[in-house]
């Protein structure tokens, strides 16, 4: 179990790490040209994950559908979750370009963000939107992969998308002079190279699986184990999961803006979760791993080994998350120095270190609910995932209102901290009363 769990995650912490390395990246990139930079850099990013992270549910849906279907030997199943996550992500993409001037409009107003950082920030969403279609249309093709156990495939295809959006982030700033478009054109012409390559694999595998179904009949209403309605209920409840998710990030900007902070604090924020992204991308390749493994069985409906892959997936996931907070507590102001590299980054570097004992914390008390929603995704236990992450949003929004407010950034930092704590309770909860059901699509 433990060499089968190893075969997922590896190759899924490897992208996945690969992917803050991008974020990270930029935010040095912009480091040259001052605190202004880096934090327009960090907003512009929040203000387009907003409306784009939201969207997680096209990979974590196909994920779980997927490997329910491979564990029951499905190659119809398979092929149906492929496609009614593809139609979807196209049309929302779409949608995205469609309505970009409200949503920017939108996110602008939901991050408080202030009158110097509008252009920047403005300039950095309108570029990168132009990639959503060929963003969502590879996360349903990840999805596709992780689903039939396959992480090779979406190894190679993030790395060379990433090792893309390296190469032409700085060629374009620091060769070209662009400043923050040259970050956001290259990585609209990396994500448009990522989906022609993910195809290519698609067409491969299916070459190889020769027979392998395609056709109109998959995306009728109640063909399959999943009919169209369930397909679009699992998708909604992990929407609005995701919805909340985002907000707590997006809360978390507009808060630590009206704090009326100097910049140096608005930028050591922007590197402390740059370095919090680190670690959920780095645990989320045992979620990933679990996403696979436990929809596999669950599918298969083998329990043993669903539980036995369980406790491996915490064990490992864990045993990660302590080598972060060693890294993060021994690297200190060296590491921090990495994201902040200009010769005024003094105070910004003095505010981080000052942060840094909330950021080890936050590596070994919020790693369980990231565990907990790869294991909830295998199980499409959508429903538990939405009424679980509403209970611990409202958490969150309590404790800060009735204490993290008095405390300034300390406080606001705390009340996110609470938030991964109360996410991971919830779960916990949730799965000892057995309001879980183990194959979720069959509910």
């Amino acid at each position: 179990m433990n060499r089968e769990i190893l075969r997922l995650a590896v190759p899924n912490i490897l992208s996945n790490i690969s992917v803050p390395l991008i974020s990270s990246f930029d935010t040095a990139l912009m480091g040259g040209l001052g605190g202004t930079h880096i934090a327009a850099v960090g907003l512009g990013s929040m203000a387009f994950n907003f409306v784009y992270w939201n969207f997680g549910f096209l990979r974590m849906g196909t994920t779980g559908l997927t490997a329910q279907a491979y564990g029951r030997e499905s190659r119809a199943e398979q092929a149906q979750a492929l496609l009614r996550g593809g139609l979807l992500a196209l049309v929302i993409g779409l949608l995205l370009i469609v309505l970009q001037q409200p949503l920017v409009r939108f996110t602008e107003w939901l991050l408080n963000i202030r009158a110097d950082q509008i252009a920047l920030v403005e300039e950095y969403f309108f570029i990168r939107i132009i990639a959503a279609p060929a963003a969502l249309l590879q996360m349903v093709l990840l999805g596709w992969f992780f689903g039939r156990q396959n992480a090779i495939w979406p190894l190679i295809l993030t790395l060379a998308v990433n090792t893309c959006n390296l190469a032409l982030s700085y060629y374009l700033v620091a060769g070209l002079g662009w400043g923050i478009a040259g970050v956001a054109w290259g990585t609209v012409a990396a994500q448009y190279f990522g989906l022609l390559l993910g195809i290519g694999f698609l067409g491969y595998g299916r070459w190889r699986e020769s027979g392998f179904p395609l056709s109109r009949k998959l995306l009728s209403l109640r063909s399959g184990a999943v009919s169209l309605g369930a397909f679009f209920r699992i998708n909604r409840d992990i929407f609005i999961r995701t919805i909340c998710l985002t907000l707590s990030f997006a809360f978390f900007y507009n808060r630590a803006n009206a704090l009326n902070a100097a910049t140096a604090t608005v930028a050591a924020n922007v590197i402390l979760l740059q370095l919090v992204n680190w670690l959920s991308y780095g645990v989320d390749g045992f979620a990933f791993a679990a996403e696979s493994l436990v929809g596999k069985y669950a599918g298969a409906e083998r329990k043993q080994d669903l539980a036995r892959v369980i406790k491996g997936i915490f064990a490992w996931g864990m045993g990660l998350a302590a080598v972060y907070a060693l890294v993060y507590g021994i690297g200190g102001s060296r590491l921090l120095a990495l994201f902040a590299p200009e010769a005024s980054a003094g105070d910004t570097l003095t505010v981080t270190l000052r942060y840094l004992p909330i950021l080890i914390a936050f590596c070994l008390l919020a790693t369980p609910c990231y565990l907990m929603d790869g294991i909830f995704v295998g199980l499409t236990a959508s429903t538990a995932m939405r009424q679980t992450m509403l209970l611990a949003f409202a958490g969150y929004l309590l404790t800060y209102y009735l204490i993290g407010r008095h405390f300034g950034n300390w406080g606001l930092w705390g009340s996110l901290l609470t938030f991964m704590v109360l996410r991971a309770g919830m779960q916990g909860l949730w799965w000892r009363l057995g309001w879980v059901k183990e194959l979720g699509v069959r509910e």
